[in-house]
C-alpha cells in the first residue's frame, strides 16, 4: 500500500476499508517528534508480526522543497525583508500557538495567490527575541507589511484571521481588487 503524504501537518493516515486494517500504534504522541506518524500498515493476520512503523519528515529538507512560505531568521531578515523589491508579509509564528497552526495553511495559500506581488515569510518568536522586541510583537500569529523597507504602520494584524479576512486584508494593503 503506497502513502503519499503533501505539504501541511503531517495527520494520522486514512481509514482503510474493511479488507484492509490499520491500527494506530500505542505510542504516546509526547515521546514522538512533531512530525512523526506512527501506524501499521495492513498485514496478513500474524500476530507476531505487530511492530508499528514510524514514517518521520525531516521537517527543513521536506519543508524547503513543497512549502511557498520561507521560514527566516534575524540573520537573513535584513536581506530578505527590508531589501526585498516587492511588498513582504512577516508572519510571526511559534510552535506552541494553536492559532499560529489554524492560519497557517491561509498563509500557504497567499504566498501562492500573490505569487510575484508579495513575498510572504515567517519568523519563529522564541528563535529570534531582537526582531521580537524591535517590531512589538505582544500577541501570536503577528502579521506585519513591509514595503519599501518599513513597516507599514496599519498592517499590523495579530491572531487568529479566516481565508476571506486575509484576502481583504491583503488586498487593501496591495491595492487590488481580485476575486476569488
Amino acid at each position: 500500500m503506497a502513502t503519499s503524504i503533501c505539504c501541511g501537518p503531517v495527520t494520522a493516515p486514512p481509514r482503510l476499508s474493511s479488507s484492509a486494517t490499520a491500527t494506530a500504534a500505542a505510542v504516546p504522541s509526547s515521546r514522538l517528534p512533531s512530525r512523526t506518524v506512527a501506524f501499521r500498515p495492513p498485514l496478513p493476520p500474524n500476530p507476531s508480526r505487530k511492530l508499528p512503523i514510524l514514517l518521520t519528515l525531516p521537517a527543513g529538507k521536506f519543508a524547503s522543497r513543497c512549502r511557498a512560505v520561507t521560514t527566516i531568521g534575524q540573520s537573513e531578515f535584513s536581506a530578505e525583508v527590508l531589501g526585498s523589491d516587492v511588498p513582504v508579509l512577516v508572519d510571526f509564528v511559534a510552535e506552541w500557538c494553536g492559532p499560529c497552526r489554524l492560519i497557517a495553511p491561509f498563509i500557504e495559500w497567499a504566498s501562492k495567490e500573490y505569487n510575484g506581488r508579495l513575498k510572504v515569510v515567517k519568523i519563529d518568536h522564541d528563535a529570534n527575541p531582537e526582531l521580537i522586541e524591535e517590531y512589538k510583537v505582544y500577541g501570536l500569529p503577528c502579521l506585519i507589511l513591509f514595503k519599501n523597507g518599513q513597516a507599514v504602520p496599519e498592517s499590523r494584524r495579530e491572531g487568529a484571521i479566516t481565508k476571506v479576512k486575509l484576502k481583504e486584508y491583503l488586498d487593501s494593503l496591495l491595492g487590488s481588487t481580485t476575486v476569488v
